[in-house]
């Protein structure tokens, strides 16, 4: 007498003592189940060129931090070219930086990668449309975006996109609104919005969605703006923060934030260490760090924040170099990742 047929319920998992994989059942039939047995990526931020003070250079030094831990940078590399303005984003493999001015004054459309978990010196890109410095960046795992700047002759309200995990010259994105297309704005992520807020003038911010393209929309208010601001910007999947940017005449301490996921004004979060304009930001999941900043000169400090928490930023560490602001910061663990 034979047995009845037993039924396999709906999401069993087996070892196939044949192929010696684990297989789940789901519609009728068994799948090899995959599993990702990579290691987790540690939280590593870069600081990238900037300018320097007594003298003044302008740097091509690359810095990095461990995030998760405190102390002081360490030397990566340099990039290809002295770079003043930077701007930097990054998948969790790659930072591309970009928008950046030379020492002999020249605008660049250059874009440099390096491979985050290794060091050594940055290796050309591709190209931005416009020879440009000082716009915004963002990123996700998939694209990097560059838009606005000053190409010397008025502002630029291009964004370009990258696909990062390739090389190659830019692919035309949208636009920015002309408030924004000014200069010294900058960037966040979530896995799915770009936002770039302040400017020259300006305490505008704006969203991009990643996966299409198109003209970037009205997200909400800064609390400051109207300087510089550079790339600033830091962010987990849900919050993003910004620190340094300051108005007319007055190096701010503020930090600010928004929740990326709905559009309104920013909310106070807490000071840094120091009033400053245009440090560079870097994040993981948990702290923000705001690294370097002006007026020209004056900072080589490396502040940090807890991002899910509201409060003052504590001191991190310095940057390798002393004395610099306007570099571009990213990190292969943002909230874009």
């Amino acid at each position: 007498m034979s047995l009845p047929p037993v039924e396999v319920p709906q999401g069993a998992i087996r070892f196939n003592t044949d192929s010696q994989k684990l297989e789940f059942y789901a519609q009728d039939q068994w799948f090899e189940m995959v599993i990702d047995s990579a290691a987790p990526v540690a939280p590593r931020g870069l600081f990238m060129g900037g300018i320097q003070g007594s003298p003044t250079v302008y740097a091509n030094a690359i810095d990095y931090v461990n995030i998760s831990t405190t102390g002081n940078a360490v030397d990566f590399g340099d990039l290809t070219r002295g770079a003043f303005g930077a701007s930097a984003t990054a998948s969790n493999t790659r930072a591309l930086q970009g928008q950046a001015e030379s020492s002999s004054g020249a605008y660049s459309a250059q874009v440099d990668y390096v491979t985050i978990s290794s060091t050594g010196n940055a290796v050309a890109f591709g190209n931005l449309s416009a020879a440009k410095r000082s716009g915004g960046a963002n990123g996700n795992q998939t694209r990097g975006l560059f838009s606005g700047g000053q190409p010397g002759s008025g502002p630029v309200a291009n964004i370009d996109y990258f696909t990062i995990s390739s090389t190659g010259n830019f692919t035309n994105f949208g636009n920015l609104s002309p408030t924004l297309a000014e200069g010294f704005a900058s960037g966040i992520n979530s896995p799915t919005r770009g936002i770039v807020a302040g400017g020259s003038s300006s305490k505008t911010s704006e969203y991009m969605t990643f996966a299409s393209t198109g003209n970037a929309i009205d997200f909400g208010t800064a609390l400051t703006g109207g300087g510089q601001g550079g790339n600033c910007g830091v962010s987990n999947p849900v919050r993003g923060i910004f620190g340094g940017i300051s108005t007319p005449g007055n190096h701010s301490n503020v930090i600010e934030y928004i929740t990326t996921a709905t559009l309104g004004n920013f909310v106070d979060f807490g000071d840094l260490t120091v009033g400053r304009s245009s440090p560079a930001g870097m994040c993981s999941p948990t702290r923000g760090l705001f690294a370097g900043g002006g007026p020209l000169g004056s900072y080589n400090t490396i502040d940090y924040i807890t991002i899910q928490t509201q409060g003052n930023a504590v001191d991190f560490g310095d940057l390798n170099r002393n004395n610099v602001l306007a570099g571009g910061g990213t990190s292969n663990a943002h909230g874009g990742l």
